[in-house]
């Protein structure tokens, strides 16, 4: 068992990022997971800085704690050609720590490029299985060219490869994706306790670690939380079909707007009770689950950080699967 601590880049600017990222490594985490938006789900949350540009930050100013992005979409806003550049030198820069989280995306982020998102999830698998190779190609050294149905390549070269590629963890939500994950992935990344997702994987050949995110929200009391979690984490209740195909900020806004704080109280672990917290990680692990992000949606991180390192290190790290499914 892993634990991570998830960089919300919707919430915070990038110096406080890195600043958050060092305190993760002094707080025992095993590694930092980032997400990677150009527009944060709510315009309240008031951020979005380039994800790959703090991991570089965080390399630098970090020596132990491993990176991660959840998740990059490597085939409309980023050709797959710049991932696998971006991703190479990163893991250089960290020494061999970086580990390169990659999904099919969200229109929120990938519209605003030009070119559109595809409408349905088909053509959105197609090109993320194209990108994993163009990616592989590239990464396996030489001059490469890539003729796909959606994603070309042209005498392409990473001049810059270290001995050690970076694992690639494909987040899954069904059996198309969990199968996508096994055949060209290391290691899946989910953000639901479905034990179908890591079976999908399983059945499919994968034997990778697989990542999963927590949703939590710590405050010294449950409504403090509660409400910090409505305000700038309400979007995580739409589930997601519709967190990918939403434009932008203002659709989600109004589709969360009967979204009320007893729901929240549902979804997230609230509070400063660690039994409750324990509690929220425990689905994951019997759902196979072997890296757990923990996801604080609270208003205050150093004391989430500080709760963490004194209350649930230890008990998260003993989970072990109760043989219920959830």
């Amino acid at each position: 068992m892993q634990v991570g601590y998830k960089l919300a880049a919707e919430a915070f600017g990038p110096a406080e990022l890195v600043r958050q990222a060092v305190l993760a490594e002094q707080a025992g985490f095993d590694f930092v997971e980032i997400s990677d938006h150009y527009h944060p789900w709510l315009d309240n949350q008031g951020h979005s800085p380039f994800a790959w540009s703090v991991l570089g930050g965080i390399a630098a100013k970090t020596s132990r704690i491993g990176l991660a992005t959840g998740v990059t979409c490597p085939t409309v806003r980023y050709h797959p050609a710049i991932i696998a550049q971006a991703a190479a030198t990163l893991a250089l820069m960290s020494e061999g720590r970086f580990v390169l989280g990659v999904g099919s995306g969200e229109r929120l982020n990938e519209h605003v490029v030009g070119p559109g998102f595809p409408n349905t999830v088909r053509p959105r698998h197609e090109m993320l299985k194209e990108a994993l190779e163009i990616i592989r190609l590239l990464w396996s050294g030489g001059y490469r060219s890539y003729e796909g149905k959606h994603l070309q390549l042209q005498d392409a070269r990473v001049f810059d490869l270290p001995d050690e590629l970076p694992l690639i963890a494909v987040a899954a939500s069904g059996s198309l994706s969990a199968r996508l994950a096994a055949d060209l992935g290391d290691g899946l990344f989910a953000t639901e306790a479905k034990p179908e997702i890591v079976e999908h994987y399983q059945k499919a050949g994968g034997t990778g670690p697989r990542y999963a995110e927590v949703p939590m929200a710590w405050a010294p009391d449950e409504h403090t939380a509660a409400k910090a979690a409505l305000e700038t984490s309400r979007w995580a209740l739409t589930g997601w079909k519709v967190m990918s195909e939403l434009p932008n900020p203002v659709n989600f806004d109004a589709a969360t707007a009967t979204v009320r704080e007893e729901d929240i109280l549902e979804k997230f672990a609230c509070g400063t009770d660690p039994d409750r917290f324990v509690k929220a990680a425990q689905p994951f692990v019997d759902a196979g689950f072997d890296r757990l992000v923990m996801q604080n949606a609270g208003p205050d991180p150093d004391g989430f950080i500080d709760f963490y390192q004194r209350e649930l290190d230890t008990r998260i790290r003993q989970l072990k699967p109760t043989g219920i499914s959830h």
